[in-house]
């Protein structure tokens, strides 16, 4: 019942709207050439990932914030479950928020290059694909560039920050401590400091892929032929390993917290 595990619960549903809304579309849309549902389900499949990411990626924050405060002002009131409540709220409130645009700018077009060949007869259908379509480029680098800074640069740079610290604190702390007591805390430390490594370095491999196409494909001159290579080659490996990130995050916490792992054991006994 603390902020921490309010958090992890919050990480948990997140990453598991993600595993079981968006991964299934996203396979589909893979294995069938094109888009195969609705212009409404398209909204609706954008719409909810990219607010399940973006909760998920603010909660990671949350956790830092709860653990700098915790342990670099030990003395100063600790955040309390109605706090992490509000803190709730305003997540998912401000990852609604940033996502809208693209929701709305969501639209199924057709592919006007190449058409899908039916079997062995010369039958071809239209390819349709669920993509954004903002009246200027412009507009959608200005976006894309605002996502790359509040979902991804942003919250890694503050955990990087946050977490430096309360490294530098428990070494500070842990100098003027003597016998067990020392131990102790350097056990505990080494433990969330391996916890964090884990998080930071498989959230940035798993995303950089995805946003570095995504900056590419607005910022750089590339011909339409580059383009649809990278749509139809490249980025549906890059969408995979970032969407697989909201299922490795679990396990990182399940097999690495200690306390995560008696909470699972005490609501689900063997």
């Amino acid at each position: 019942h603390t902020v921490t595990n309010f958090f992890i619960l919050n990480l948990a549903i997140s990453d598991l709207l993600v595993g079981i809304f968006c991964m299934p579309i996203t396979l589909l849309d893979n294995i069938i050439a094109g888009w195969p549902f609705g212009s409404n389900m398209c909204k609706i499949s954008g719409l909810v990932q990219g607010i399940s990411v973006s909760a998920s990626v603010f909660t990671l924050v949350a956790i830092a914030v709860d653990s700098f405060w915790c342990v670099v002002y030990p003395f100063k009131p600790k955040l309390t479950v109605k706090t992490a409540f509000v803190t709730l709220v305003i997540i998912w409130g401000l990852a609604g928020a940033i996502m809208s645009p693209s929701a709305v700018m969501l639209h199924v077009q057709e592919e006007k290059y190449y058409c899908v060949r039916l079997g062995s007869h010369n039958k071809t259908s239209t390819v349709y694909w669920c993509r954004e379509d903002w009246p200027k480029q412009e507009m959608r680098r200005i976006y894309t560039t605002v996502l790359f800074a509040t979902i991804y640069l942003a919250p890694l740079s503050l955990i990087v920050v946050m977490y430096a610290r309360i490294g530098a604190s428990l070494f500070k702390t842990s100098a003027h401590c003597m016998g067990k007591q020392r131990q102790e805390q350097w056990h505990v430390s080494k433990k969330k400091q391996k916890v964090i490594k884990m998080l930071l370095i498989v959230a940035f491999l798993s995303w950089l892929p995805l946003w570095t196409l995504m900056m590419l494909s607005d910022y750089a001159d590339l011909s339409p032929n580059k383009l649809r290579v990278i749509n139809i080659y490249i980025y549906p490996f890059a969408h995979w390993l970032a969407i697989c990130n909201s299922s490795v995050n679990p396990i990182i916490y399940g097999f690495f917290n200690e306390n995560f792992r008696s909470g699972f054991q005490e609501a689900f006994p063997a």
